[in-house]
């Protein structure tokens, strides 16, 4: 059963850090064809992209830790599962909405909510867990 669970966490894992290679693309992609090698220049669309890779560089290593502490625990494979599906629909429509429509809105709200629960979900998990 461990290999089931420390295979779960990796491929939740993989998905997110390609997710993270994704949105740094696209900012190092706006970067470029601005021409602004630091900062953002004053330009709102380097601005946004940034913040999108950026918000996902906060909350995406802490999921994966919780991640990696559900496989070593060796709790269920679909916890890891639903854990990261979470996290990473969470993570899409947040960076979907901030690129994309303007403001705070609906979908970035759901992001985060998305990620704010998988959070929730692992760290009680890995309490619960670690004193069965």
């Amino acid at each position: 059963m461990i290999g089931s669970t420390i295979q779960a966490a990796a491929l939740w894992g993989g998905i997110l850090i390609l997710l993270l290679f994704v949105l740094s693309g696209m900012a190092a992609g706006r970067r470029r064809q601005l021409r602004i090698p630091y900062g953002d220049g004053g330009q709102s669309d380097l601005s946004v992209a940034v913040r999108a890779f950026g918000n996902a560089t906060e909350y995406i290593p802490a999921g994966l830790c919780g991640l990696i502490l559900l496989a070593f625990l060796d709790t269920p494979p679909a916890l890891i599962h639903l854990v990261g599906a979470l996290m990473f629909a969470g993570r899409v429509i947040h960076a979907l909405a901030v690129l994309y429509l303007p403001g705070l809105s609906l979908a970035r709200a759901a992001g985060m909510t998305l990620t704010w629960l998988s959070m929730l979900i692992a760290g009680i998990s890995l309490i619960a867990w670690s004193v069965l």
